[in-house]
């Protein structure tokens, strides 16, 4: 899941070598944190959020897969 979350976000902005995904697993889900450079966050963020939030969708689909509860959070 890690892999394919770094895949989507490297593929969106503009300094793919800045992207750092983290995964940590707790008793109530998975939290995926992902870094971009400051200059990124607006193109993960998107217009009025839509894309972080079609991202967050994407990875509660890949987690139900899985079985887990998936929390995509943007850390600058």
């Amino acid at each position: 899941m890690k892999e394919f979350i770094a895949y989507l976000i490297k593929n969106l902005v503009d300094q793919p070598d800045a992207v750092e995904v983290q995964i940590f697993d707790g008793q109530q889900g998975t939290v995926v944190e992902v870094k971009v450079s400051a200059d990124d966050i607006a193109k993960v963020v998107g217009k009025q959020g839509r894309t972080i939030k079609s991202l967050r969708t994407i990875a509660m689909t890949v987690g139900a897969r899985f079985g887990r509860r998936v929390r995509l959070e943007l850390v600058h």
